[in-house]
């Protein structure tokens, strides 16, 4: 790793160090910040427990158990700067007692991480928010493979020989290589996947998602998916009945938003456990680009719309929104059960209506966003 420096137009080597050699230790230091800040793995990736020795019969210790965007288990082990012998066995074993895990056991688990680390909280709620479901059920959590992430600064050739094996075997594992640098008296951190290389790695997801994808949905997912096809069918005859094409080229999915795709970005239905909301979601926006060009007219949108608008950056995320939620005077007497259809019209009229507005104020600011117009 090199510092840039401009003012002689060089880069500067930074020194390449041993954990041990800076003082730092594997529990107290290098687990704690995958902990505080799990994103230097992987996007979405939620702690939900560290050093768990809840398993029965045993008194052995994990180092950090996670969730991924999917729902599935991820068991991570951490060593400084060597990996050891051991280190594929013992995470294997850790998975195996972690794959009899229910839904409810998760939430367990979890409850019990908050209240011992985080001063409490509630587990359920905080599952639901982030992956802004609506029920448990519809979480699918552990349903599919567990995964393991090893971490450390150096691994023995047998380790990477057995996951490179175990790969072959669609086994879901990943090794990260951590470096620690310093200068002078700074000090820097690497991490970086080495196995399966990102290239690799993409397509092997590619095709774990579709296995997942032809498993049968459970009794309860399926329902609410019909459910959800069902209202936005309903929503695209009440736009049609009101002369709006904003659905005209989309099928009625089964997901709890719909939307309609402009440029780089999508504008959204969204039904929330929450509150309902419609959006302008912009993809691919880690560098913020364009969010910050659509923010260039934020006083002019702010004015025109009538309502209050939330502008949502999402530094540190690969998306940025701007949304729009239903107000408190119609969020209370709308109904919270979308599984009853006698109450959907006057959800259909706020999205109608609320979409209608959004989208006028909205989208022309958006095209001279994407032009780079001022």
């Amino acid at each position: 790793m090199y510092q840039i420096d401009k003012a002689s137009n060089n880069i500067i080597k930074l020194e390449e160090c041993q954990f041990s050699q800076l003082g730092f230790k594997e529990r107290d230091h290098l687990q704690e910040w995958i902990v505080k800040n799990p994103e230097v793995i992987e996007d979405g990736l939620l702690v939900i427990q560290k050093e768990f020795s809840g398993f029965d019969k045993t008194n052995e210790r994990l180092d950090i158990l996670a969730l991924d965007r999917s729902g599935s288990l991820v068991i991570i082990e951490n060593k400084l700067d060597d990996s050891g012998k051991d280190l594929v066995w013992q995470a294997l074993k850790y998975t195996s007692y972690c794959s009899t895990f229910t839904p409810e056991d998760i939430v367990k688990v979890f409850q019990e991480y908050l209240d011992k680390y985080h001063g409490g909280g509630n587990a359920m709620e905080a599952l639901l928010d982030h992956y802004e479901m609506e029920s448990l059920d519809e979480l699918k959590l552990n349903e599919s493979d567990q995964r393991m992430i090893y971490i450390a600064n150096d691994f023995r050739p047998e380790v990477t020989s057995t996951v490179l094996w175990l790969l072959q075997h669609n086994i879901q594992i990943q090794c990260f290589k951590a470096i620690p640098y310093r200068m002078n008296e700074s000090l820097f951190l690497q991490i970086e996947q080495i196995i399966p290389v990102p290239e690799a790695k993409d397509f092997l997801v590619s095709v774990q998602k579709k296995e997942r994808t032809q498993k049968e949905q459970s009794e309860s997912l399926a329902k609410r998916q019909v459910i959800y096809q069902k209202f936005w069918g309903k929503l695209k005859e009440s736009l049609d009945a009101h002369a709006i094409n904003f659905l005209d080229k989309v099928s009625a999915g089964t997901n709890s938003y719909l939307g309609f795709t402009t440029g780089p970005a999508s504008f959204f239905y969204c039904i929330s456990r929450k509150r309902d909301r419609v959006e302008l979601y912009m993809y691919d926006d880690e560098s913020k680009t364009l969010f910050d060009s659509l923010n260039v007219f934020r006083d002019e949108i702010d004015q025109e719309f009538q309502g209050t608008l939330n502008w949502e950056r999402k530094d540190g995320g690969k998306a940025s929104k701007l949304t729009y939620e239903m107000p408190d005077e119609v969020h209370k007497v709308i109904s919270k059960d979308i599984q009853d259809p006698e109450t959907w019209q006057p959800r259909i009229d706020w999205f109608r209506e609320a979409m209608k507005e959004f989208y006028e104020v909205v989208y022309p600011y958006w095209e001279k966003a994407q032009k780079g117009d001022q």
